[in-house]
């Protein structure tokens, strides 16, 4: 079995997913292997209790490797190292702009510059309590020539560069590492999970033209907005698929497991697509009478939380300013986008074109593991695509450090890129 493996581990508030993926011989990344649990210690993306979540991770994370086992015979999987996506209604996002004055206008601009100004951008001053989980690079201006998406290999002095910085709380960041680590696994990166789930089921063209990427999760609702190639804009919703579970419940006076169970089965988003005279028979509890419940009233009970969700997500998409220029509409994804004509109501609320999203974009064919096609892994095969980017971009840097390093230059990167090996290799030794 190929060496070059990525684990990503989606921590969510219904299910915790442990997907591992490897590249195959074309270049392409294949799922060998996934565990999934149920998620009991999570609260709208956020950790609100440790021991619950560390045992759910532990248990997602031995059913991938049994999965593994089954698929490839006689390959046994150690998984240490874990690509994380966060999320919750903490994370926030902000644009920012870096600048770089270079010494000389012969040498060209090398990935250490970049590193350099992205570096700096994580020294910002946030408020008390938040902390900086991700910046992304937009576009770069080099001596006020404007609109530069990759600027290596060009000659400058001032390079400056758009960033829109991702934060979170330090306490909700702090409780996922901890979680992880007492699972016995250590964190390589911690993604935004739109970010992740925009990897796996966004083109090249549809992220060009412009899209909003809509996750739809149990605790929150995830939006990332891109134009031009670029990210434009990220927001988390504070709600997702447990709350119209939670209003069928009422609504329909059952319990909260028979709620979920009629939403996945007979649940729609468009009330009018529904028989009046159609009705579901839910046993009683101890003996008592069934229950009767009109398939119309529930698909009512369903567009009407589901279209408060849909008014946000719109909110959130004038909000950015880029509402004209989303050619390729709205994609849906996650958990939430399964239940029936949910694309119709996207479009009925927004006037905007939606499909339902499936992370196969960047995907060859797994076999052995058939359900990974479904939206609700679509974070989860995001964060090993992510891993996989991360993977090839740190060894095209390494290649380019050695070579400045022989040259006497990107002299503290090499040693921050060696001295971090050397910290997992010591742990590793203890």
């Amino acid at each position: 079995m190929s060496s070059e493996i990525v684990v990503g581990l989606d921590i969510g508030t219904t299910k915790i997913a442990c997907i591992v993926g490897r590249k195959n011989e074309h270049g392409k990344v294949e799922i060998i292997g996934m565990g999934k649990a149920e998620s009991a210690g999570v609260s709208r993306g956020v950790v609100a209790n440790i021991v619950n979540t560390v045992e759910s991770i532990k248990q997602a994370v031995e059913l991938a490797k049994q999965s593994v086992a089954q698929n490839h015979k006689g390959s046994e999987l150690d998984v240490k190292v874990v690509n994380v996506g966060i999320a919750g209604q903490h994370i926030k996002s902000l644009q920012h702009r870096g600048l770089l004055t270079r010494d000389d206008i012969d040498i060209e601009i090398s990935q250490t510059d970049i590193d350099r100004i992205i570096d700096d951008m994580y020294k910002l001053v946030m408020l008390p309590g938040e902390e900086i989980i991700d910046v992304l690079p937009q576009e770069y201006i080099l001596d006020n020539e404007q609109g530069i998406k990759d600027p290596i290999g060009m000659s400058g002095i001032r390079l400056e560069a758009d960033f829109h910085v991702i934060t979170g709380q330090v306490a909700a960041i702090r409780n996922i590492q901890k979680c992880v680590e007492k699972s016995g696994l250590m964190i390589d990166d911690l993604i935004l999970e739109p970010m992740a789930s925009s990897e796996s089921v966004l083109s090249e063209e549809e992220k060009e033209a412009g899209v909003v990427l809509v996750d739809i999760g149990g605790g929150t609702t995830d939006i990332a907005i891109f134009q031009d190639g670029i990210i434009r804009h990220t927001a988390v919703i504070p709600f997702g698929g447990n709350v119209i579970t939670d209003d069928i419940r009422m609504g329909c006076t059952i319990m909260k497991k028979q709620a979920e169970k009629l939403k996945v089965k007979f649940g729609s988003a468009l009330a009018s697509e529904n028989q009046a005279n159609e009705i579901v028979c839910i046993p009683g509890i101890k003996g008592r009478d069934p229950k009767e419940i009109s398939v119309r009233n529930l698909s009512n009970i369903i567009q009407a939380r589901m279209s408060e969700i849909i008014d946000h997500v719109y909110y959130e998409i004038k909000n950015s300013g880029y509402e004209k220029k989303l050619i390729a509409g709205i994609v849906v994804t996650g958990g939430g986008s399964q239940l029936r004509h949910i694309a119709q109501l996207f479009e009925y609320v927004t006037g905007m074109d939606a499909r339902i999203g499936y992370p196969t974009e960047h995907l060859a064919p797994s076999p052995a593991v058939s359900n990974i096609t479904s939206p609700m892994y679509a974070t989860g095969v995001g964060l090993v695509i992510q891993g996989f980017n991360k993977f090839n971009k740190t060894s095209k840097i390494s290649q380019e450090q050695v070579k400045g390093h022989s040259k006497g230059q990107n002299k503290g990167l090499l040693e921050k890129f060696f001295s971090r090996g050397r910290a997992w290799f010591e742990e590793d030794v203890e």
